[in-house]
């Protein structure tokens, strides 16, 4: 099965997964009465749309390269992952702006209804599945190298960190009585840092790689380390690297002796792009420039 179709079935078993508790919490945060339930349905619901963007967003990122895109379309699976992290971030600030409503209100003395068993069972059930959901995704997204379906997990597992708070909140209503139906909504407010904080790392891996930003410093390291391994490269420098979708790109300066045949220092280049690739992947976009250090003046 190609990366392509196995993104899509890992997709895929994350969105059913979705659907059944988006339905279930709304089910159970209106019934049981429970603002942090109800919030961790909008969440649930915003697993669904980036479930959608991941679904067409990969598709597209794994088109080859043509014309009009000489680097592939791997940049879409970064939009993608950009995209999952502006949700993130805009449910967490709707989830904390309903929390911080409800805190007012019970400040200035208003009365909170208590949620009800239903919206604890729900917490619970919704900790357990959305953590085995996180646990499949991250396995398969470090498998097959894809941003998106990493930062789809972290969707799932940011799901069930929305859970436990939710679940600690209606759980203490229940129990501590009606003195204490404040932690239902601080709960929320609570659950709103947790997604906001997952939603940063997203948003700033996504903008790190939309403007080009270099490989880790041990990555680049690792790099010149395996160039200057061949016996004729000498002074390798201006290195370049960037991510393309889930691949690399790197451009790099060497150094060989002017005397030596055109045929050789093609061949060394040639295992030099082999080592790189067999190291970080057969997509590895890789450009080699070659400087005489002894020049022939005759």
């Amino acid at each position: 099965m190609n990366r392509e179709k196995e993104i899509f079935k890992v997709t895929l078993v994350g969105s059913a997964a979705n659907v059944l508790l988006t339905v279930f919490k709304f089910i159970a945060g209106i019934v049981g009465n429970s603002a942090a339930m109800t919030a961790d349905a909008i969440h649930s619901l915003s697993d669904l749309l980036t479930d959608a963007v991941v679904l067409v967003f990969v598709r597209i990122s794994g088109k080859p390269e043509d014309c009009g895109h000489d680097y592939g379309h791997g940049k879409y699976e970064t939009l993608a992952t950009t995209l999952i992290g502006l949700v993130l971030a805009t449910v967490a600030v709707g989830i904390g702006w309903k929390a911080a409503t409800s805190f007012l209100f019970w400040w200035k003395g208003g009365t909170l209804a208590a949620p009800g068993m239903l919206a604890l069972w729900a917490a619970v059930i919704s900790i357990a599945l959305k953590e085995i959901v996180y646990r499949y995704t991250v396995h398969y997204g470090r498998k097959l190298n894809s941003p998106a379906v990493e930062a789809n997990a972290w969707h799932h597992r940011s799901d069930a960190l929305s859970s436990l708070g939710t679940l600690v909140g209606i759980g203490g209503a229940i129990l501590l009585g009606n003195r204490w139906t404040i932690l239902d909504p601080l709960a929320s407010l609570v659950v709103s840092f947790f997604i906001l904080r997952v939603a940063w790392k997203l948003l700033k891996q996504g903008f790190d790689e939309l403007m080009e930003a270099s490989l880790p410093e041990d990555v680049e390291n690792e790099i010149l380390s395996i160039v200057s391994s061949f016996p004729n490269v000498q002074d390798p420098h201006h290195l370049c690297t960037r991510r393309i979708g889930n691949r690399y790109a790197i451009e790099l300066h060497i150094r060989m002796d002017g005397n030596l045949p055109l045929s050789t220092a093609h061949s060394c280049t040639y295992e030099i792009e082999s080592a790189l690739k067999q190291r970080f992947g057969d997509t590895t976009h890789i450009t080699i420039h070659v400087e005489p250090t002894h020049p022939d003046k005759t």
